[in-house]
């Protein structure tokens, strides 16, 4: 086994409040614990095109409040290559590095087991990803100031619901997972959640309009998941057309979502989990993401990291229910 002595970071996928600090926690911890470190720019793009620079503490300084990513971060078709791939195992070996960390989402996890795989690269992932959609890490780097963002904006779609007696679809982010949609409409009062994993088992927006909006509210919030073929504008079309008796307004935050300064809790899960992928090379593990269940840093192979099958806690859509009467 080579002996470890330098250490690539990058940031891949979408961007997610928390990972400039997780950044930060990875090359400090790395140094202190005798690494060398190289950032590399624009994620495994990067990698390809040989875009990597030395890292030391000074890199990172002041950054721990900042959204975004100051490693740059892009989504590469060659990376899904063989050739693709080969070259950036080349301009790994030339910069002398040892080991990756791969902070990022489903997409960069299963590019950096597929990475590992083909040329027995020492890879530790972090689940940086607002959708919290990752099995096996009660938390992602980045879902807990998104969750907030949403928060605040409802609150201020709320204003003008209540001025003008509206039901206001409101879509925000989470891909085919329903956690940002379900726990934010919890946060902010919301009527009702429609989210992909309850999709099969009824029509959503007609059990939201079949209990009946009650006189004594001036308005109505309804969370919705983002989605191509069911996203707001598909259930407010619905309702102009079979309910016309209501007024409706669409609003989706999109992008503003991922931008923002981390909140506490994500600067502090950036901290952990990135001491957490430096603790992991030391106990020579690898290919695993290192996440959070129960408080308690965990190691997930990436194999059960990418699964599919994070499931909805049943108990939160009963409380939404209960709560929206």
């Amino acid at each position: 086994m080579v002996e470890i002595k330098c250490i690539g970071i990058l940031t891949s996928g979408g961007d997610a409040p928390g990972m400039n600090a997780a950044i930060r926690a990875v090359t400090r911890s790395a140094i202190c614990k005798g690494f060398t470190v190289k950032g590399i720019m624009r994620g495994y793009e990067g990698l390809i095109n040989n875009e990597i620079v030395p890292f030391t503490t000074e890199s990172v300084s002041n950054i721990i409040s900042r959204g975004g990513t100051i490693l740059k971060t892009a989504r590469s078709k060659d990376f899904q290559t063989p050739e693709g791939r080969q070259k950036a195992y080349e301009n790994m070996k030339k910069q002398g590095i040892d080991a990756l960390v791969v902070i990022g989402g489903n997409g960069s996890l299963t590019g950096a087991r597929i990475f590992a795989k083909e040329f027995d690269v020492p890879c530790i992932g972090l689940p940086g990803t607002i959708d919290n959609d990752l099995y096996g890490t009660d938390l992602t780097i980045g879902y807990d100031t998104t969750l907030n963002t949403i928060m605040d904006c409802v609150d201020k779609i709320k204003d003008t619901a209540n001025s003008h007696e509206r039901i206001f679809f409101i879509e925000v982010m989470g891909r085919d997972a329903g956690f940002l949609a379900l726990n934010s409409a919890i946060a902010c009062g919301a009527e009702a959640a429609i989210i992909p994993e309850e999709l099969m088992e009824e029509d959503q927006l007609g059990h939201f309009i079949g209990r009946g909006i009650r006189k004594s509210k001036n308005s109505s919030i309804v969370i919705v998941s983002e989605s191509p073929k069911c996203g707001a504008m598909y259930y407010a079309d619905r309702v102009k057309k079979e309910y016309p008796e209501y007024d409706v307004r669409v609003s989706i935050l999109g992008h503003l979502q991922r931008g923002g300064s981390p909140s506490a809790r994500d600067r502090i899960l950036a901290a952990r989990l990135g001491a957490g992928a430096i603790d992991a090379i030391l106990d020579d593990q690898r290919n695993v993401m290192v996440g959070i269940r129960n408080n308690e840093v965990v190691y997930v192979p990436f194999k059960d990291a990418i699964r599919s099958d994070k499931g909805i806690n049943q108990d939160l859509i009963r409380v939404l229910d209960e709560l929206s009467i």
